[in-house]
């Protein structure tokens, strides 16, 4: 019996060694045992999809005939001119192909009043595109002379056809000049020269 129990103790004392720090039974000569790794668990916000940028819209024009008319008075030297603009083709049918019908009216005072004429001599329109590039011009020059008497009561009406413009133009801009003559006296056979102008920018469709 104390041959067994002398080897227990010698078994204890093998398997304590064993259970060490020393190289593991299968590892090879010199080389020690690597630790076994235990998973992390991380935790984070994820990641969310990025939204698209989100497209420009193209800025509306500003018509100046978005109404259907439009009222304005210009000066020229002590000449008031009232003017009115329209067309009798709805402006939503104002593409850049079409033909385009725009219509003024106008009438004349002068301060002060002596009873002087004041005369158009000659109303002329040109067409330019947002780009630079020009469109149509016309003018109305007064077949007798001094002019049209445009002295309120007098007015004169007039219709200019501005034709087509590059297809993609979504405005135009129309230049107008008004030439006029003012008698310098209610009896004078001598006049004075003045000239107004205005401009007007217009959306088209399409």
């Amino acid at each position: 019996m104390g041959r067994r129990h002398g080897a227990a103790i010698a078994i204890l004392a093998l398997a304590a060694g064993l259970s060490g720090c020393g190289s593991a039974p299968w590892a090879a000569p010199g080389q020690t045992a690597a630790p076994t790794p235990t998973a992390e668990r991380t935790f984070g916000q994820g990641t969310t999809a990025a939204e698209p940028a989100a497209t420009p819209s193209a800025t509306p024009v500003a018509s100046d005939l978005a109404a259907g008319s439009l009222e304005r008075t210009l000066t020229a030297g002590a000449v008031e001119i009232d003017v009115t603009y329209w067309s009798d083709l709805a402006m939503d049918e104002w593409t850049a192909g079409s033909a385009k019908p725009l219509s003024l009216s106008l009438t004349a005072s002068i301060d002060p009043d002596d009873g002087q004429g004041i005369y158009l001599q000659r109303a002329s329109v040109a067409v330019q595109t947002a780009t630079g590039e020009s469109g149509a011009t016309a003018e109305d020059t007064a077949t007798e002379s001094p002019g049209y008497l445009i002295g309120a009561p007098y007015s004169y009406s007039q219709s200019f056809a501005l034709g087509a413009v590059p297809e993609g133009t979504a405005s135009i801009t129309v230049s107008l000049r008004y030439e006029l003559l003012v008698q310098t006296t209610p009896t004078s056979d001598e006049y004075a020269k003045q000239t107004a102008t205005d401009t007007l920018t217009i959306a088209l469709v399409g």
